[in-house]
């Protein structure tokens, strides 16, 4: 399971120019999910990503967590996170989830974030979105869950 992680001010989410979700200060979770995923992969991206240190203490650093400020979250399916462009010049989604295992698996983390007291503003599984953010820093990250033979 692939996570990119962005710190934001703000974002929302647009299916058919309609706004379908928005927050304000937190993360906006792009979530990636591999044929060989299950339990073990959402439990790690769920403690992974809430307690990830990105923003910004007194001081300055980045020290404290999502837990630590309280800020929103937003969770929105991106299966070309597991698109590979090393061959040719169209990537091969070969390695992503096909469609009814991966919104089970999404819906399954958007449940367990919810579980670790934040639940989530959604995207639209499958729907062609607009997401609009304010990338505040920018702080991005790629979180992945432990390979799995």
């Amino acid at each position: 399971m692939r996570a990119l992680v962005q710190r934001v001010s703000r974002c929302s989410v647009r299916v058919d120019g309609k706004v379908v979700s928005r927050i304000g200060p937190g993360l906006l979770v792009f979530l990636g999910i591999s044929v060989r995923d299950g339990r073990e992969d959402i439990d790690y991206i769920v403690q992974k990503v809430v307690n990830l240190r990105v923003f910004d203490d007194r001081e300055g650093r980045l020290n404290l967590s999502l837990v630590d400020v309280g800020g929103e979250l937003m969770v929105v399916s991106q299966f070309t996170l597991y698109g590979d462009a090393r061959k040719g010049r169209r990537p091969s989604y070969t390695e992503a989830a096909p469609p009814e295992v991966a919104e089970a698996l999404y819906r399954e983390t958007c449940r367990a974030f919810d579980a670790a007291g934040f639940p989530p503003a959604l995207g639209v599984f499958g729907a062609r979105m607009e997401v609009e953010l304010v990338n505040d820093g920018p702080v991005t990250l790629l979180v992945e869950s432990p390979t799995r033979s």
